[in-house]
């Protein structure tokens, strides 16, 4: 199918994530210090929406974090930065246009290993 539109950029809290309820799977699009990212808005650990966790930085890299157990997710990856979240989630090809904000949830990026 391909990208397809999921939300306005101008949804996207600066910093922050929007939960997005697709047919086939529930995506967060988030912005870390303007750039966007899509990830399965599931923990992995316990299967919490990550949308309702905090968008920082976490050794450098750009993260979420579960809001109940405090794993931190790699927006590029998906892999978990830290315990007690092992298994990644997965991320999504990102791209905008104007105003509108398209992902390929088709097409999970690879899952880079640790």
């Amino acid at each position: 199918m391909g990208f397809e539109r999921v939300c306005a950029r101008s949804e996207v809290p600066e910093d922050g994530a929007l939960r997005v309820e697709l047919p086939d799977v529930d995506i967060a699009v988030v912005d870390f210090e303007g750039e966007l990212f899509a990830i399965e808005d599931v923990c992995s650990h316990a299967e919490v929406p990550l949308s309702e966790g905090e968008v920082e930085e976490f050794d450098g890299a750009p993260t979420i974090e579960c809001a109940l157990h405090g794993s931190c997710f790699d927006l590029r990856t998906g892999q978990p930065t830290n315990l007690p979240a092992t298994e990644p989630v997965p991320v999504y090809p990102v791209r905008v246009e104007g105003d509108d904000v398209l992902v390929d949830v088709d097409a999970p990026l690879a899952v880079a290993s640790n």
